[in-house]
């Protein structure tokens, strides 16, 4: 059984993986693999590194007691090529009633296995938790807890958690303590957290022109990530669309971006080529370079401002 989830999942995705395969394997006592990121972790001494090699026996033996081994490995999308080898054959030759074994992956395993999965086990998809998802979840389990939100409240609550779901259910099961009516000055006096949001969404912010929502966000994104990477990918989408203006067909474009046509992010760029001014886009790039080189050469103390500066005038620029 593989639990596949996006990407570029976040904690709500993760959470959401986690209790999917936990739910395949029935509870109980659970052989928990975790493969670290490709580069890192001890070599071992064959084809697995010391961190994977725990599920050979796992595999091999089954449990000591008689019953079924239940075994999730974790994020197998960073399996290395050999791991993937050695552990599609071990799949294929598992006894299903001695051991249950599910694959959590955020984004693509590795072929050798994929395949051996896909010929002999189901899998469990989920999908990217948008923000208009997380409201309506957060909707429901208000309702579950009989708990009653004013809208301000809940938009609050988005604000601070985001899309992450298992962090929106812990702050209503402390919210619940309260009172069965929660309103916008509990939340925000109880939470004060800045939620860990795909940068993408204050893209999306300041491609529509929405300068206090990119502001706010901007402000999130900078309690986790790196002003320098913010730069590296606003200078990304901005030379996307660049090229998009110019490329005479969607197909041409797909290739010098080195993706398909169909793919999610080349047509939303194609689609949008004609919403902003070329010498905007012109105007943008100058910006952003300007931005990177104060970033690198001026005082910490005016960072924050320059960003500020960059995220205004960028959500006026690439919005007409």
């Amino acid at each position: 059984m593989t639990v596949s989830g996006p990407r570029d999942a976040g904690p709500g995705e993760r959470e959401q993986m986690l209790e999917r395969a936990v739910e395949v394997l029935g509870g109980g006592d659970i052989l928990r693999i975790d493969v670290p990121a490709k580069g890192t972790g001890s070599d071992g001494d064959g084809r697995l590194r010391d961190a994977v090699h725990g599920i050979v026996p796992a595999l091999q033996s089954g449990s000591l007691f008689g019953d079924t081994a239940r075994v999730m490995l974790v994020d197998a999308q960073q399996l290395l090529k050999a791991e993937a080898e050695v552990i599609g054959e071990l799949i294929a030759s598992i006894d299903p009633d001695a051991v249950e074994v599910v694959f959590v992956a955020a984004g693509s395993i590795p072929a050798p296995l994929a395949k051996t999965l896909k010929s002999i086990g189901d899998t469990i998809t989920v999908k990217k938790i948008r923000e208009r998802d997380a409201a309506q979840w957060l909707a429901r389990a208000a309702k579950e807890r009989k708990l009653r939100i004013d809208s301000d409240a809940a938009h609050i609550l988005l604000q601070r958690f985001g899309t992450d779901v298992a962090a929106l259910g812990k702050a209503l099961d402390q919210l619940a303590v309260d009172g069965a009516t929660i309103d916008a000055a509990t939340v925000r006096n109880r939470f004060t957290n800045r939620p860990e949001e795909p940068v993408w969404l204050l893209s999306d912010a300041i491609v529509a022109g929405k300068e206090g929502e990119a502001l706010r966000r901007l402000e999130d994104y900078l309690e986790h990530g790196h002003p320098l990477a913010l730069l590296a990918f606003l200078e990304g989408e901005v030379r996307r669309r660049s090229l998009a203006q110019v490329a005479p067909d969607v197909e041409t474009y797909a290739g010098w971006v080195g993706s398909t046509a169909a793919a999610y992010p080349v047509r939303k760029a194609w689609d949008a080529r004609n919403r902003t001014r070329s010498g905007n886009l012109a105007r943008s790039l100058d910006a952003i370079a300007r931005a990177d080189l104060t970033l690198k050469t001026a005082p910490e103390a005016v960072h924050r401002v320059t960003l500020e500066r960059l995220t205004v005038a960028l959500s006026r620029w690439l919005s007409r």
